[in-house]
């Protein structure tokens, strides 16, 4: 099934440092190293500044710098091609307007002229990954012009599962990509660089968690390890 995406120019667009590690890390890393694709991450978010009481950017600076640098460390360890970084308003993507994200994806898009995406599963717990899915799906409307043709969402630990059981807005994956211990350990390694980000197990970021969630994934459609997505549309 992976055939479909050999040789393809894929954007990835999340709401934050470490997402996109998170949600597709170990299907990047397979990719670009086994089905030559071209990779363009969008990290919309500065993904700090919501730690404290009140938004201060002037207070968090030494921490932003270090956390930028921690994306390129992170990059390294996946592959990934090119990256843009804006720095909209942790956890407060509710407070921009929708036109200001959507430009944005517009205008990377324009640029870049992917025709697959993946982003955040639009029932997150977190707001920012609600309205990056939100802001993606209205920036890719399937008009006759439009060269985006799938869109795909992605899980991301410590935000996805944490939705209310009786909420219908779960994740239901209906795409599974086994992916190897190799790919996994880079995912691990990646994350690992985020110095703000990283957490001890049992935390759902942790190494030892992010290895049973593929090992967990693997045994649903038998294979050692797996990533699982949902595919939100397909145009062929």
């Amino acid at each position: 099934m992976l055939e479909f995406l050999r040789n393809k120019k894929i954007m990835i667009v999340v709401a934050h440092p470490d997402d996109e590690l998170l949600g597709l890390g170990a299907t990047m890393n397979k990719l670009i190293n086994e089905f030559n694709i071209s990779t363009h991450v969008i990290i919309l978010g500065e993904g700090i500044t919501s730690r404290a009481d009140n938004r201060n950017v002037e207070q968090w600076k030494s921490e932003l710098e270090i956390h930028r640098n921690n994306i390129k460390i992170a990059q390294a360890a996946i592959g990934y091609h090119s990256v843009s970084i804006y720095d909209f308003a942790d956890n407060r993507f509710d407070t921009v307007a929708m036109l200001d994200i959507v430009k944005v994806i517009e205008k990377e898009k324009a640029s870049f002229n992917p025709e697959i995406i993946f982003t955040h599963h639009g029932g997150d717990v977190n707001v920012d990954h609600q309205r990056t899915f939100e802001a993606v799906i209205t920036a890719c409307r399937p008009m006759a012009h439009e060269q985006v043709k799938t869109i795909i969402s992605f899980e991301t630990p410590s935000g996805t599962e944490w939705r209310a059981p009786t909420d219908p807005r779960h994740f239901l994956p209906n795409m599974f990509v086994s992916v190897s211990e190799k790919n996994i350990d880079a995912k691990i390694k990646g994350m690992e660089s985020y110095e703000f980000e990283k957490r001890s197990y049992p935390h759902p970021r942790s190494p030892e968690a992010l290895k049973i969630q593929a090992q967990r994934w693997g045994v649903a459609v038998g294979c050692n390890f797996a990533e699982a997505f949902c595919i939100v549309r397909c145009i062929s």
